[in-house]
């Protein structure tokens, strides 16, 4: 039998989907696993459990290509969410939508609630059969915002963005030193 850290194989056609099912792991162990990524044709899937559910969506998050494996998952307005690490983006695992709390208006008295951007991340349809866990890839379409960091063109706009981040992070540790110095210096002449 195959083993969770096995790469993945074809397992047959999904007939919902019309792609091939692609085998993931076995039920009893991904129920006890964290959340880990698999590359199925050329894309890279987040495949999580929770609360007896398994989910699976694009693994970079569809904001800043943040690695969602990391997230944490909360309920949100009702729904189950993913929020990025990065960044803290709002995803629901089971639809893939971007939600945001805001200010509702038209509500007496108004107060927050949250809202939703519509599908932003790219879900795929798990199915599971004998004991297996398959993953099907969605063959929707229209474009999401997580298909901006899939394949390897998705490979080259992650490193990029890696690179801006750490690009910020090195001229805000070096202003956070200037400032540092400039306030020792300060005391020293006071």
């Amino acid at each position: 039998m195959p083993s969770v850290l096995e790469s993945s194989v074809m397992a047959g056609t999904d007939k919902a989907q019309g792609g091939p099912a692609h085998f993931v792991g076995r039920r009893e162990e991904l129920s006890k696993a964290k959340p880990f990524v698999r590359t199925l044709e050329g894309r890279d899937v987040l495949v999580i459990h929770h609360q007896g559910t398994f989910y699976a969506m694009d693994a970079h998050c569809y904001h800043a290509a943040g690695a969602l494996k990391n997230g944490d998952i909360e309920e949100l307005g009702g729904k189950l969410c993913l929020i990025c690490p990065n960044h803290k983006y709002k995803i629901t695992l089971a639809e893939g939508e971007g939600i945001y709390k805001a200010m509702d208006k038209e509500k007496t008295p108004p107060g927050l609630r949250w809202f939703s951007k519509g599908p932003k991340q790219r879900v795929h349809r798990i199915s599971e059969a004998d004991g297996g866990v398959y993953v099907t890839l969605s063959e929707d379409s229209t474009w999401l915002d997580s298909d901006f960091f899939q394949g390897e063109k998705g490979k080259v706009n992650r490193d990029k963005i890696k690179a801006e981040e750490e690009a910020k992070a090195a001229i805000a540790a070096k202003a956070a030193k200037a400032a540092k110095a400039a306030k020792a210096s300060q005391k020293e002449s006071s």
